[in-house]
């Protein structure tokens, strides 16, 4: 029975300690003015913050997992708009862009794997976060592989050579 007290307390000390963690990285991405070290300290936050919404799916708690991913989301979206605004060329300054994406990626299927395992009646902000960050994701891609033109015609066809 002690060794349960024991190990309740330190599940309760670590959970405490993650969500100081959570919040001193949360408070680091919201002071970073440049894009790449946005990116990477969302890198670390998004990893946390999946971890915080694991646990609180497994406490049942699907309302905090719904605001965790949203505001996950709305990290990606500040991220997204500053490396838009500082390199706007994403063709000769690709590496934040990419980080971005994986880590949108990343954060489309940790949504998804909640929603497998989430009830129908709180799955609605799940499914808008998951919308949302698909979104992204296709905007990210867009830039770092634009078309090489708008009219389909012009592309010449895989395999043949260009005139």
């Amino acid at each position: 029975m002690a060794i349960l007290m024991i190990a309740a307390a330190l599940t309760c000390c670590d959970a405490f300690a993650a969500g100081d963690k959570l919040k001193e990285l949360q408070e680091h991405f919201d002071r970073a003015n440049h894009a790449g070290a946005k990116i990477k300290d969302l890198q670390k936050l998004g990893a946390l913050e999946f971890e915080a919404a694991t646990q609180a799916s497994k406490m049942g708690d699907f309302i905090a997992v719904g605001l965790i991913f949203e505001k996950y989301r709305d990290n990606v979206r500040q991220a997204f708009e500053l490396l838009k605004k500082q390199e706007p060329d994403a063709d000769r300054h690709s590496g934040g862009y990419r980080q971005l994406e994986l880590e949108v990626r990343q954060g489309i299927r940790e949504v998804e794997d909640t929603l497998l395992v989430t009830a129908e009646d709180v799955r609605p902000p799940l499914e808008i976060v998951r919308k949302d960050l698909i979104e992204t994701d296709d905007a990210l891609i867009h830039l770092l592989f634009p078309r090489r033109s708008k009219d389909p015609e012009k592309v010449p066809p895989a395999g043949e050579a260009k005139p």
